[in-house]
């Protein structure tokens, strides 16, 4: 079944592990230098209104994978409007004119008065302590009313089911801050299904049942963050850090916010921020380039652009002065989130802080699973990731864990920060630094052995960076990182007056 929902991770250098869950992983295709054979095996379309498809083909894969990526996400959301982006990925799974519906010319004027009818509610519930009970009551049943005489309009789940009967597999949607992504793999004779599903998906979606859907985005935060731990510390920790960057926005939305958006405001959303010349098509299976390039021109040819709207301004984060904390009072074991403040993807130093957060926290060998855990038996985790919680902007490189009974946070804060110390002073060792970089590629390799793990990298590169072969392009500046970078990288980042320590403190109530 196809599942939708937000998405935010630290950064596991060159690959989103998340979505590479979704793909099973065929037999290796690369030598052991992607960098020299890879790019002539992709090939590049920018059809005339700004749509980019990257394609790999494969001849023996029996099915193609399709990764949609839209630079696109909760950073977008408007001043008063948080959780939009993902809202609106939610909506584009209830169809179009054509799919989901028994008759849209009716359909289409019942959603009107839905629309009117939610507006009047929303009125009357502005008025806070003033709003009269009876008319609450009223208008509420007012919205039940219209949205039952939608649902004797729709066929629900149409869109999911036509691509089931199709043999479809990792249908999947999320959002990031950085983008959004709509991911899907079908038997190769199936590809002219996705190319008319999601063309028309593009120029005719329609936001059905979004009232009932926005009370489901309500509950999913309820589930996420108003009632789990790491939600509540994680939400805290970013309000904290961020004074300005859309990044102290939870993705799902705030709660007040939520709750207000409408209807018209999502259809706005998808004009503004989801043109053509924004999205970016991943394909990677067993197909013919040349075929699959005449299809996309048909299919997708026609969809107008007006990019002049896409790239609203983004707020920039000024710099730090001063160590921020921040406690939050949970009935579950303690937690520590730390965050150091740190520049963009494109930035030069990324992939050193890449190669730091890999020595420090990844895999059993990394200083902080060795010296931490196992030796001194601080704490039952420790890990670092360097980009939280995206990496289109500047971010933050993070570290956190559990601390082990009878240790304290502060017992692993002062842990974490004895290991930092220790890399800028020291740097890592010879061995040390060559079995990060060993790992690193093999990262790579592995994320593109898949149709969809490899067509999910292209897209995102590509739509996110501004080029999918940055994918190459740090893997080939990782192979020159020495240890001198690691230590001077560091020693500019990981400073105390840089970061912001959020703590989950366990409290009984």
């Amino acid at each position: 079944m196809m599942n939708t929902g937000s998405m935010s991770f630290f950064k596991t250098p060159l690959f989103l592990a998340s979505l590479l869950l979704f793909a099973s992983p065929l037999h290796a295709e690369l030598s052991k230098d992607p960098i020299k054979e890879f790019p002539s095996r992709v090939k590049k379309i920018t059809l005339k209104n700004g749509l980019r498809v990257l394609l790999v083909e494969r001849p023996a894969s029996p099915t193609v994978s399709f990764a949609f990526f839209i630079r696109t996400g909760a950073l977008d959301d408007g001043g008063g409007k948080s959780g939009l982006a993902h809202m609106f990925e939610h909506m584009l799974f209830k169809g179009t004119k054509t799919i989901g519906t028994k008759d849209f010319a009716k359909e289409s004027l019942v959603l009107k008065e839905i629309d009117a009818a939610a507006a009047a509610l929303q009125r009357e519930q502005d008025k806070g302590a003033k709003a009269d009970v009876a008319e609450l009551k009223r208008l509420q049943a007012s919205v039940n009313e219209k949205e039952q005489e939608d649902q004797a309009l729709i066929v629900p789940e149409e869109y999911w089911q036509i691509y089931e009967r199709a043999g479809a597999q990792d249908f999947n949607a999320a959002t990031g801050y950085d983008f959004t992504t709509y991911t899907i793999s079908l038997p190769s004779n199936q590809v002219k299904l996705w190319m008319a599903m999601e063309s028309d998906r593009m120029k005719n979606p329609v936001l059905r049942e979004f009232y009932k859907e926005r009370d489901v985005v309500m509950e999913e935060r309820r589930l996420r963050i108003d009632n789990s731990p790491q939600g509540k510390l994680s939400e805290a920790f970013l309000a904290a850090a961020f004074m300005v960057s859309p990044y102290r926005r939870p993705i799902v939305g705030w709660e007040s916010e939520i709750s207000r958006v409408t209807r018209s405001d999502a259809e706005e959303f998808f004009k503004t921020h989801y043109d053509v010349s924004r999205l970016v098509v991943g394909i990677a299976g067993g197909f013919r380039s040349d075929e699959m390039e005449g299809m996309l021109k048909e299919a997708f040819g026609a969809i107008s652009s007006h990019p002049e709207g896409t790239a609203p301004f983004v707020s920039q984060e000024p710099a730090q002065d001063g160590e921020r904390r921040v406690d939050v009072d949970y009935d579950a074991e303690p937690q520590l989130l730390v965050g150091y403040h740190r520049p963009g993807m494109l930035h030069p130093d990324s992939v050193a802080l890449d190669v730091i957060s890999e020595l420090l926290g990844s895999g059993r060998t990394s200083r902080f699973n060795r010296n931490i855990i196992e030796k001194k038996k601080i704490a039952v985790s420790a890990w670092a990731g360097s980009s939280y919680p995206g990496e289109r902007d500047p971010n933050l490189f993070a570290l956190g864990g559990e601390p082990r009974s009878p240790h304290t946070t502060a017992d692993l804060e002062k842990a974490l920060y004895a290991e930092l110390e220790e890399l800028k002073k020291n740097g890592p060792s010879a061995f040390e630094l060559s079995k990060v970089k060993t790992n690193l590629e093999a990262s790579v390799i592995r994320a593109l052995s898949s149709n969809l793990g490899l067509a999910s990298q292209l897209a995102y590169y590509e739509a996110v960076g501004g080029d999918w072969a940055l994918l190459l392009k740090n893997l080939e500046q990782i192979r020159a990182v020495t240890a001198e970078d690691v230590k001077r990288v560091a020693g500019i980042y990981l400073t105390p007056s840089n970061r912001t320590v959020a703590t989950l403190k366990k409290v009984i109530k």
